[in-house]
């Protein structure tokens, strides 16, 4: 019933914010400081619009598009996100079998719930693997070859966390991985039954990559040591695609491009970071006209629909990734709830695309689309893409 229910992502949050523990909630939810930053980067997809045209025969249309030379079937992808476990019990395989389906990339999070092998093996090696850099850096490059080892065919170093953001929502519960239970959380545990046994039955959520690895792995420790020869290493180490994930400056995509990496992923991490970071899709306009139009580019941050899919593409993403509104469907109503959202996104953006007129995502359809993005003054408006 609820995930007949789903009918936006707005809905999928709704409906997770009432199932989940208050800690929890808060954890996927929230964005940095006083969470201005998540603010300014909704405000800046809600001022970019679609140019709608007519009298097009837009009967057929593919969602299907390429990403590192193979197919998918839809522009977007997973993000990365720690921790899915615990929106429901089974959360990474669920978004691992989605992968599969659909063929289209999981991001697999160094602090995922579950091995980063079982989620390759269920994802039918559509997952790339996602590594933090971390104290002074022996673990992160253990972890690399590990991935390797298993068969992943992309390394995305995600370089924009030096120092974890505070999230004061977090902290206000005091939410620590693993859990610490005092009389506060026992009481939001108590007060959301229907998680906690479904949780109790599944098995403590855990950051599953550390258990054989001989370490801890502390989500609020230092990254501050990654530097420029840190990714010189990872390259010379990586012999697939190398992604960097995280940036949001022109003088930093073109050092990228230079340094030899595959991909660059714009991204605020979801304004989870830095509240007074710019708005990553302001950001993509202006890294794709500096690296010019091959160079590939993916976007993630704040895409709540297929509508905000197609203007990431519009304005020079090659590819795009969804994070935590997966994460709501889940809570909302497991596997049926996340497939619920994914046909929601899926239909949003072939009636979007109908209605600017495209038939085709290829980067070489003649009937590329066009985006406008409004500027600060109310009567300025940015030139066509």
């Amino acid at each position: 019933m609820a995930a007949r229910a789903i009918h936006s992502a707005e809905d999928a949050r709704r409906l997770a914010r009432r199932r989940l523990p208050w800690m929890v909630f808060d954890y996927i939810d929230g964005a940095a400081g006083q969470e201005k930053g998540a603010a300014r980067n909704r405000a800046a997809l809600d001022a970019i619009t679609l140019q709608p045209r007519i009298l097009r025969d837009v009967s057929q249309r593919s969602l299907a598009t390429r990403i590192f030379g193979a197919e998918a079937d839809r522009p977007f992808g997973i993000a990365p996100m720690g921790m899915c476990n615990l929106s429901a019990p089974g959360a990474d395989l669920m978004l691992a079998r989605l992968a599969a389906r659909y063929r289209v990339p999981h991001g697999v999070s160094t602090v995922a719930s579950t091995p980063l092998e079982t989620i390759l093996e269920v994802a039918e090696g559509h997952a790339w693997f996602q590594l933090y850099f971390s104290g002074d850096g022996s673990g992160t490059f253990k972890l690399a070859e590990r991935a390797r080892a298993a068969g992943y065919q992309t390394l995305v170093l995600t370089a924009d966390v030096p120092e974890v953001g505070r999230r004061p929502r977090e902290l206000r519960h005091g939410f620590k991985m693993p859990f610490r239970i005092g009389p506060r959380q026992f009481m939001d545990f108590a007060l959301h039954p229907r998680w906690s046994l479904t949780t109790l039955l599944g098995g403590r959520p855990v950051m599953a990559n550390f258990e054989r690895e001989g370490y801890d792995f502390d989500r609020t420790e230092s990254r501050a040591r990654a530097t420029w020869d840190t990714l010189a290493r990872l390259r010379d180490l990586w012999p697939g695609n190398l992604v960097v994930k995280g940036v949001l400056d022109v003088e930093d995509a073109r050092a990228l491009a230079t340094a030899g990496v595959d991909a660059i992923q714009v991204s605020s991490h979801g304004a989870r970071q830095l509240e007074a970071a710019p708005a990553p899709i302001e950001m993509l306009a202006k890294i794709r006209a500096d690296l010019g139009p091959d160079f590939p580019l993916f976007y993630d941050s704040g895409l709540r629909s297929g509508e905000d899919v197609l203007k990431a593409l519009s304005l020079g993403a090659d590819f795009a990734f969804i994070g935590r509104i997966l994460q709501y469907a889940i809570a909302a109503s497991g596997e049926r709830g996340l497939e619920q959202l994914w046909d929601t996104l899926s239909a949003e953006l072939s009636i979007a695309m109908a209605q600017t007129g495209r038939t085709s995502l290829m980067k070489d359809s003649s009937q590329a689309g066009r985006a406008h993005r409004t500027l600060a003054s109310p009567s300025a408006r940015a030139p066509s893409l």
